[in-house]
């Protein structure tokens, strides 16, 4: 049986959406999965009681503490030990849950993933990705978004097979092809960086490299999974989002764009590490946790880790 661990606190509407998104989720899927909610146990049963009344398939997992979004991660992790983040980990690394997910602190989630279930054999830098809607009308894959603001060469080459791996499996494209966010098209622009990651990216035979891409590429069809640093790709994730919300508030009804809403897909991967975990974002609602727990099962499915393993290997 499949189990999954699930951080109730996490998020600015917290309980009241994980409940509403765990609901969803058992409306929708009949897969044998066990769910542990992590969290204060009372507002949690009470808030079950109406959205999911007689259900089985889940366990309550009392919380006493919880980490603020604007705590410092590692000394909240090491004196709140009972908080659902960290309750959370201890389950992921004993081996009582398959895959952890959280809207809660992301500092906490970064430094819980690295340092709890740490990082697999071989990957230098696990790496979070982000969803882009292209105009084709599929998912395209940047990384990294953050994780990793400084980076070497060797870092961006990793995260292309990483973002490969997730592309193929999770987002079921076949030989995805990878880019290289840069200034030009042309082999030798770009800063040091760009220059000295590219012949890396063109030597490594597990990806589908197609050499460099601009950032009017980005949106386009062009390539499946878009590698840069995560400062890079921190700055190109939030434009992404300041034009969702600049078109909602302009009331621009458009297909293509109404897909930068990230409740459509939920929380983003922490790659590269040994077990599933799933970041959401601060302001969740029920269909982002719904979709965080499809994302969690399906990374399990696939073995995506394993599968990781292996290339590492």
């Amino acid at each position: 049986m499949t189990t999954i661990a699930l951080d109730m606190m996490g998020g600015d509407f917290a309980p009241l959406e994980a409940v509403k998104g765990v609901s969803a989720f058992r409306a929708e899927n009949d897969e044998d999965i066990q769910l542990l909610l992590i969290g204060a146990e009372g507002k949690i049963s009470e808030l079950l009681n109406t959205y999911l009344p007689a259900s089985s398939g889940y366990t309550i997992i009392h919380a006493s503490q919880v980490i603020g979004m604007h705590e410092h991660p590692t000394r909240a992790l090491k004196e709140k030990q009972q908080s659902s983040i960290a309750i959370g980990f201890q389950l992921l690394a004993s081996g009582k849950a398959d895959a952890f997910i959280s809207a809660g602190n992301t500092g906490a989630m970064m430094v819980g993933a690295l340092f709890s279930i740490k990082a697999i054999e071989g990957v230098l830098r696990p790496t979070i990705g982000a969803y882009i809607p292209r105009e084709n009308g599929k998912l395209g894959l940047l990384v990294d978004v953050g994780l990793n603001s400084d980076c070497k060469p060797e870092n961006l080459t990793q995260f292309a097979t990483l973002g490969s791996l997730f592309a193929e499996h999770i987002l079921n494209t076949p030989n995805p092809k990878t880019g290289l966010i840069n200034i030009g098209e042309e082999e030798g622009k770009g800063n040091l960086l760009a220059q000295a990651a590219y012949p890396l990216l063109k030597a490594n035979s597990q990806i589908h490299f197609i050499g460099n891409i601009e950032g009017r590429d980005i949106l386009l069809d062009k390539a499946d999974v878009m590698v840069c640093d995560g400062f890079t790709g921190n700055v190109i994730l939030k434009l992404a989002e300041s034009m969702h919300d600049l078109v909602q508030r302009r009331g621009i009804k458009d297909d293509h764009f109404d897909r930068f809403n990230f409740e459509t897909y939920g929380g983003v991967p922490v790659l590269g590490v040994s077990k599933p975990v799933i970041i959401g974002h601060g302001i969740s609602g029920s269909s982002a946790f719904k979709n965080m727990i499809n994302i969690a099962s399906r990374m399990i499915r696939t073995d995506l880790s394993g599968k990781i393993r292996e290339s590492f290997s």
